[in-house]
């Protein structure tokens, strides 16, 4: 018998967090993964997650569709489809998706995340 975990888009944990939602796809809450996160984000167009940062969990994003940017230290870093992010633990960002479409990205977290503890309010 395959050991192989299945997780779809259609039928997986919706999070609605601040400026964003989280599809959580495969992790320790409906897995057997036990060190890493993956889930996609989509930022409705126009709009800006407020700036957050991770404690002890390292994030790529790729981004699948729409555009915007990631701000860190002070930068702006436009993101476009095919562009992948390496954002390290303790690292302050902030994405913002332009007013065109919604920004939609792929997120992996190592170790995993808890949906939402980072966000302002929720510590």
């Amino acid at each position: 018998m395959s050991k192989l975990e299945i997780s779809h888009l259609d039928s997986c944990t919706v999070y609605h967090l601040p400026g964003r939602d989280w599809y959580y796809l495969l992790g320790p809450l409906n897995s057997q993964a036990r060190n890493l996160a993956f889930g996609v984000a989509e930022f409705p167009a126009g709009t800006m997650a407020a700036a957050h940062t991770h404690s002890g969990e390292e994030e790529i994003i790729f981004i699948l569709s729409g555009s915007g940017g990631i701000i860190a230290d002070g930068e702006e870093i436009p993101l476009k489809p095919g562009t992948a992010v390496f954002i390290p633990a303790g690292q302050p960002h902030q994405i913002r998706a332009d007013a065109e479409a919604p920004l939609r990205l792929v997120t992996v977290f190592s170790p995993p995340v808890t949906p939402g503890a980072y966000d302002p309010g929720k510590r």
